[in-house]
Protein backbone atom coordinates (compact mmCIF):
# COMPACT_ATOMS: atom_id res chain seq x y z
CA UNK A 1 0.00 0.00 0.00
CA UNK A 2 1.26 3.51 -0.77
CA UNK A 3 1.18 5.77 2.30
CA UNK A 4 -1.08 8.84 2.03
CA UNK A 5 -0.59 11.97 4.11
CA UNK A 6 -3.07 14.84 4.26
CA UNK A 7 -1.74 18.37 4.22
CA UNK A 8 -2.86 20.57 7.07
CA UNK A 9 -3.88 24.17 6.48
CA UNK A 10 -1.93 26.43 8.81
CA UNK A 11 -3.93 29.32 10.24
CA UNK A 12 -3.03 31.71 13.02
CA UNK A 13 -5.83 32.37 15.47
CA UNK A 14 -5.84 34.76 18.35
CA UNK A 15 -6.85 34.08 21.99
CA UNK A 16 -10.49 33.16 22.43
CA UNK A 17 -10.66 31.16 19.20
CA UNK A 18 -9.57 27.49 19.23
CA UNK A 19 -7.08 26.19 16.73
CA UNK A 20 -8.68 24.00 14.09
CA UNK A 21 -7.19 21.88 11.36
CA UNK A 22 -8.64 20.23 8.29
CA UNK A 23 -9.47 16.56 8.63
CA UNK A 24 -6.82 13.95 8.03
CA UNK A 25 -7.29 11.29 5.34
CA UNK A 26 -9.45 8.32 6.26
CA UNK A 27 -8.08 4.91 5.28
CA UNK A 28 -9.47 1.41 5.79
CA UNK A 29 -7.59 -1.79 4.91
CA UNK A 30 -8.81 -5.33 5.43
CA UNK A 31 -6.76 -8.45 4.56
CA UNK A 32 -7.59 -12.11 5.16
CA UNK A 33 -5.49 -15.27 4.96
CA UNK A 34 -5.61 -18.76 6.41
CA UNK A 35 -3.15 -17.65 9.05
CA UNK A 36 -5.25 -14.79 10.35
CA UNK A 37 -6.88 -11.44 9.58
CA UNK A 38 -5.21 -8.04 9.65
CA UNK A 39 -7.08 -4.82 10.40
CA UNK A 40 -5.46 -1.41 10.00
CA UNK A 41 -7.72 1.61 10.43
CA UNK A 42 -6.96 5.34 10.38
CA UNK A 43 -9.84 7.62 11.29
CA UNK A 44 -10.17 11.36 10.69
CA UNK A 45 -9.36 13.56 13.69
CA UNK A 46 -9.86 17.33 13.91
CA UNK A 47 -6.97 19.13 15.53
CA UNK A 48 -4.57 16.19 15.45
CA UNK A 49 -1.84 15.11 13.11
CA UNK A 50 -1.65 11.62 14.60
CA UNK A 51 -3.16 8.50 13.03
CA UNK A 52 -4.21 5.63 15.28
CA UNK A 53 -3.75 2.00 14.24
CA UNK A 54 -4.10 -1.53 15.62
CA UNK A 55 -3.03 -4.82 14.01
CA UNK A 56 -2.87 -8.59 14.57
CA UNK A 57 0.03 -10.62 13.04
CA UNK A 58 0.93 -9.41 9.54
CA UNK A 59 0.27 -11.18 6.26
CA UNK A 60 1.87 -11.06 2.84
CA UNK A 61 0.36 -8.67 0.25
CA UNK A 62 -0.07 -11.53 -2.25
CA UNK A 63 -2.58 -13.34 -0.04
CA UNK A 64 -4.55 -10.30 1.16
CA UNK A 65 -7.53 -8.48 -0.21
CA UNK A 66 -7.16 -4.70 0.18
CA UNK A 67 -9.59 -1.82 -0.11
CA UNK A 68 -8.65 1.82 0.37
CA UNK A 69 -10.49 5.10 0.64
CA UNK A 70 -8.69 8.45 0.84
CA UNK A 71 -9.88 12.01 1.31
CA UNK A 72 -8.01 14.75 -0.55
CA UNK A 73 -6.98 17.52 1.88
CA UNK A 74 -6.56 21.24 1.36
CA UNK A 75 -3.15 22.60 0.32
CA UNK A 76 -0.99 24.14 3.02
CA UNK A 77 -1.62 27.87 3.50
CA UNK A 78 0.64 30.03 5.67
CA UNK A 79 -1.04 33.42 6.15
CA UNK A 80 1.97 34.96 7.91
CA UNK A 81 4.11 34.01 4.92
CA UNK A 82 1.57 35.47 2.51
CA UNK A 83 1.53 38.72 4.49
CA UNK A 84 5.34 38.83 4.45
CA UNK A 85 5.23 38.46 0.66
CA UNK A 86 2.63 41.23 0.36
CA UNK A 87 4.74 43.53 2.54
CA UNK A 88 7.64 43.30 0.09
CA UNK A 89 5.79 45.78 -2.13
CA UNK A 90 5.34 48.34 0.65
CA UNK A 91 8.82 49.81 0.30
CA UNK A 92 10.21 50.39 3.80
CA UNK A 93 13.21 52.73 3.49
CA UNK A 94 15.91 54.25 5.66
CA UNK A 95 15.23 53.97 9.37
CA UNK A 96 11.58 53.07 8.93
CA UNK A 97 10.26 50.05 10.82
CA UNK A 98 6.74 48.68 10.55
CA UNK A 99 4.66 45.91 12.06
CA UNK A 100 1.13 44.97 10.97
CA UNK A 101 -1.54 42.54 12.13
CA UNK A 102 -4.85 41.70 10.43
CA UNK A 103 -7.83 39.53 11.36
CA UNK A 104 -10.85 38.38 9.36
CA UNK A 105 -13.74 38.90 11.78
CA UNK A 106 -15.90 36.24 10.15
CA UNK A 107 -13.44 33.34 10.02
CA UNK A 108 -11.09 34.34 12.85
CA UNK A 109 -8.07 33.78 10.58
CA UNK A 110 -5.27 36.27 11.10
CA UNK A 111 -1.72 37.15 10.12
CA UNK A 112 1.10 39.17 11.67
CA UNK A 113 4.17 40.77 10.13
CA UNK A 114 7.05 42.19 12.15
CA UNK A 115 7.52 42.27 15.89
CA UNK A 116 9.03 44.38 18.63
CA UNK A 117 7.56 47.20 20.71
CA UNK A 118 6.43 50.58 19.37
CA UNK A 119 5.32 53.84 20.99
CA UNK A 120 1.54 54.00 20.87
CA UNK A 121 1.24 57.78 20.45
CA UNK A 122 -2.50 58.55 20.29
CA UNK A 123 -3.78 55.05 19.48
CA UNK A 124 -3.51 54.41 23.23
CA UNK A 125 -6.62 56.59 23.57
CA UNK A 126 -8.72 53.59 22.53
CA UNK A 127 -7.10 51.59 25.35
CA UNK A 128 -7.66 54.43 27.83
CA UNK A 129 -11.38 54.58 27.06
CA UNK A 130 -11.71 50.78 27.06
CA UNK A 131 -10.09 50.77 30.51
CA UNK A 132 -12.45 53.47 31.79
CA UNK A 133 -15.48 51.55 30.49
CA UNK A 134 -14.25 48.30 32.07
CA UNK A 135 -13.73 50.06 35.42
CA UNK A 136 -17.27 51.46 35.35
CA UNK A 137 -18.65 48.03 34.48
CA UNK A 138 -16.89 46.53 37.51
CA UNK A 139 -18.27 49.28 39.76
CA UNK A 140 -21.76 49.07 38.25
CA UNK A 141 -21.70 52.77 37.37
CA UNK A 142 -22.10 54.90 34.25
CA UNK A 143 -19.69 57.40 32.73
CA UNK A 144 -20.27 60.90 34.05
CA UNK A 145 -21.22 63.74 31.71
CA UNK A 146 -17.68 65.11 32.07
CA UNK A 147 -16.10 61.74 31.28
CA UNK A 148 -18.27 61.42 28.16
CA UNK A 149 -17.19 64.88 27.04
CA UNK A 150 -13.54 63.93 27.55
CA UNK A 151 -14.06 60.62 25.71
CA UNK A 152 -15.67 62.28 22.69
CA UNK A 153 -12.91 64.86 22.30
CA UNK A 154 -10.18 62.29 22.97
CA UNK A 155 -11.35 59.83 20.29
CA UNK A 156 -13.02 62.00 17.65
CA UNK A 157 -10.63 64.96 17.84
CA UNK A 158 -7.60 63.22 19.37
CA UNK A 159 -7.55 65.91 22.07
CA UNK A 160 -4.52 65.41 24.30
CA UNK A 161 -5.82 67.38 27.30
CA UNK A 162 -8.88 65.11 27.44
CA UNK A 163 -6.65 62.04 27.20
CA UNK A 164 -4.54 63.31 30.11
CA UNK A 165 -7.65 63.87 32.21
CA UNK A 166 -8.93 60.34 31.59
CA UNK A 167 -5.41 58.91 32.06
CA UNK A 168 -5.48 60.30 35.58
CA UNK A 169 -9.02 59.02 36.22
CA UNK A 170 -8.15 55.42 35.27
CA UNK A 171 -5.08 55.41 37.50
CA UNK A 172 -2.48 56.06 34.80
CA UNK A 173 -0.27 53.13 33.79
CA UNK A 174 -1.31 50.87 36.67
CA UNK A 175 -4.98 51.16 35.74
CA UNK A 176 -4.25 50.60 32.04
CA UNK A 177 -2.03 47.59 32.72
CA UNK A 178 -4.63 45.98 35.01
CA UNK A 179 -7.33 46.31 32.36
CA UNK A 180 -5.01 45.04 29.63
CA UNK A 181 -4.34 41.90 31.65
CA UNK A 182 -8.09 41.20 31.57
CA UNK A 183 -8.25 42.07 27.85
CA UNK A 184 -5.49 39.54 27.10
CA UNK A 185 -2.75 41.96 26.04
CA UNK A 186 0.69 40.55 26.88
CA UNK A 187 3.16 42.96 25.24
CA UNK A 188 1.78 46.37 26.25
CA UNK A 189 3.08 48.53 29.11
CA UNK A 190 1.68 51.89 30.14
CA UNK A 191 3.88 54.98 29.83
CA UNK A 192 5.66 56.47 32.84
CA UNK A 193 3.88 59.16 34.81
CA UNK A 194 1.86 61.43 32.57
CA UNK A 195 3.48 60.09 29.37
CA UNK A 196 0.55 58.02 28.09
CA UNK A 197 1.74 58.52 24.49
CA UNK A 198 4.91 56.56 25.25
CA UNK A 199 3.00 53.44 26.22
CA UNK A 200 4.75 50.51 24.53
CA UNK A 201 2.77 47.98 22.49
CA UNK A 202 2.90 45.46 19.65
CA UNK A 203 0.76 45.05 16.54
CA UNK A 204 -0.45 41.66 17.82
CA UNK A 205 -1.57 43.26 21.10
CA UNK A 206 -3.41 46.01 19.26
CA UNK A 207 -5.25 43.35 17.28
CA UNK A 208 -6.26 41.72 20.56
CA UNK A 209 -7.52 45.07 21.84
CA UNK A 210 -9.50 45.63 18.63
CA UNK A 211 -11.16 42.25 19.20
CA UNK A 212 -12.27 43.52 22.60
CA UNK A 213 -13.82 46.55 20.92
CA UNK A 214 -15.32 44.95 17.79
CA UNK A 215 -15.67 41.26 18.67
CA UNK A 216 -18.41 39.44 20.54
CA UNK A 217 -16.07 37.54 22.89
CA UNK A 218 -15.10 40.55 24.99
CA UNK A 219 -14.68 41.75 28.56
CA UNK A 220 -16.58 44.87 27.48
CA UNK A 221 -20.36 44.84 27.50
CA UNK A 222 -22.31 45.28 24.28
CA UNK A 223 -23.19 48.83 25.35
CA UNK A 224 -19.54 49.68 26.02
CA UNK A 225 -18.44 48.23 22.69
CA UNK A 226 -21.14 50.11 20.78
CA UNK A 227 -20.18 53.37 22.49
CA UNK A 228 -16.49 53.03 21.63
CA UNK A 229 -17.21 51.85 18.08
CA UNK A 230 -19.46 54.85 17.52
CA UNK A 231 -16.76 57.33 18.52
CA UNK A 232 -14.16 55.58 16.32
CA UNK A 233 -16.57 55.85 13.39
CA UNK A 234 -16.83 59.62 13.73
CA UNK A 235 -13.20 60.67 13.56
CA UNK A 236 -12.55 64.29 12.59
CA UNK A 237 -12.21 64.79 8.82
CA UNK A 238 -8.51 65.72 8.91
CA UNK A 239 -7.78 62.31 10.45
CA UNK A 240 -9.41 60.24 7.69
CA UNK A 241 -6.20 58.39 6.89
CA UNK A 242 -4.45 55.23 8.02
CA UNK A 243 -6.12 51.81 7.97
CA UNK A 244 -9.19 53.39 6.31
CA UNK A 245 -7.14 53.32 3.07
CA UNK A 246 -7.78 49.56 2.93
CA UNK A 247 -11.57 49.97 3.04
CA UNK A 248 -13.68 50.12 -0.11
CA UNK A 249 -15.67 53.17 0.99
CA UNK A 250 -16.86 54.72 4.24
CA UNK A 251 -17.04 51.37 6.02
CA UNK A 252 -14.39 51.96 8.66
CA UNK A 253 -13.82 52.98 12.29
CA UNK A 254 -10.35 53.90 13.47
CA UNK A 255 -7.94 55.77 15.72
CA UNK A 256 -4.65 57.17 14.49
CA UNK A 257 -1.51 58.20 16.34
CA UNK A 258 1.35 60.46 15.31
CA UNK A 259 4.31 61.65 17.35
CA UNK A 260 7.57 63.39 16.39
CA UNK A 261 10.34 62.14 18.68
CA UNK A 262 12.43 65.00 20.03
CA UNK A 263 15.49 62.78 20.46
CA UNK A 264 15.69 61.77 16.78
CA UNK A 265 13.40 64.11 14.86
CA UNK A 266 11.75 61.01 13.38
CA UNK A 267 8.02 60.23 13.46
CA UNK A 268 5.95 57.47 15.03
CA UNK A 269 2.86 56.93 12.83
CA UNK A 270 0.23 54.35 13.84
CA UNK A 271 -3.31 53.39 12.88
CA UNK A 272 -5.75 50.80 14.24
CA UNK A 273 -9.35 49.97 13.44
CA UNK A 274 -11.97 48.06 11.50
CA UNK A 275 -12.34 48.25 7.72
CA UNK A 276 -15.02 46.84 5.42
CA UNK A 277 -14.28 45.42 1.97
CA UNK A 278 -17.09 43.93 -0.15
CA UNK A 279 -19.27 43.68 2.95
CA UNK A 280 -16.57 41.78 4.85
CA UNK A 281 -15.05 43.20 8.07
CA UNK A 282 -11.35 43.09 8.95
CA UNK A 283 -9.46 44.36 12.00
CA UNK A 284 -6.14 45.98 11.12
CA UNK A 285 -3.34 47.37 13.29
CA UNK A 286 -0.29 49.09 11.77
CA UNK A 287 2.57 50.47 13.86
CA UNK A 288 5.57 52.34 12.46
CA UNK A 289 8.55 54.35 13.61
CA UNK A 290 11.64 56.01 12.14
CA UNK A 291 9.67 57.97 9.53
CA UNK A 292 11.53 61.06 8.26
CA UNK A 293 8.25 63.01 7.87
CA UNK A 294 4.65 62.60 8.97
CA UNK A 295 3.51 62.32 5.35
CA UNK A 296 5.93 59.47 4.61
CA UNK A 297 4.77 57.69 7.73
CA UNK A 298 1.13 58.00 6.68
CA UNK A 299 1.96 56.58 3.24
CA UNK A 300 3.81 53.66 4.82
CA UNK A 301 0.93 52.87 7.19
CA UNK A 302 -1.66 53.01 4.42
CA UNK A 303 0.40 50.80 2.12
CA UNK A 304 0.87 48.28 4.94
CA UNK A 305 -2.88 48.27 5.70
CA UNK A 306 -3.70 47.58 2.05
CA UNK A 307 -1.10 44.82 1.89
CA UNK A 308 -2.52 43.21 5.03
CA UNK A 309 -6.10 43.14 3.76
CA UNK A 310 -4.95 41.91 0.33
CA UNK A 311 -3.94 38.61 1.95
CA UNK A 312 -7.65 37.89 2.45
CA UNK A 313 -9.21 39.70 -0.51
CA UNK A 314 -6.71 38.66 -3.18
CA UNK A 315 -6.18 42.28 -4.25
CA UNK A 316 -2.90 43.25 -5.90
CA UNK A 317 -0.70 44.46 -3.03
CA UNK A 318 1.75 46.07 -5.46
CA UNK A 319 -0.87 48.33 -7.02
CA UNK A 320 -2.26 49.06 -3.55
CA UNK A 321 1.14 50.18 -2.34
CA UNK A 322 1.63 52.36 -5.42
CA UNK A 323 -1.73 54.00 -4.87
CA UNK A 324 -0.83 54.77 -1.26
CA UNK A 325 2.55 56.25 -2.25
CA UNK A 326 0.84 58.55 -4.72
CA UNK A 327 -1.35 60.13 -2.04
Amino acid sequence: MESSRAAIRRVRRFPGRPLTYTALASVAIVGATAGGTVYVKAQAHTGSRAVSSAATPSVSPSSATTTQEAVVAEPVVDLDEQLADAMKSVGVTGEQKVSVAVLDLESGDSAVYGDGAFDTASIVKVDILATLLLQHQAAGTELSAQEKAYATRMIENSDNASASALWDIIGKASGLDAANEKFGLTGTEGGDGALWGLTQTTAADQLTLLQQVFGDDSELSEASRSYLQGLMGQIEADQHWGVSAAADGVGWALKNGWLPRSTTGLWDINSVGRVTVDGHDYLVAVLSKGNSTQAKGVSLVEAAARAAVSVFTGADATSSASAAAAR
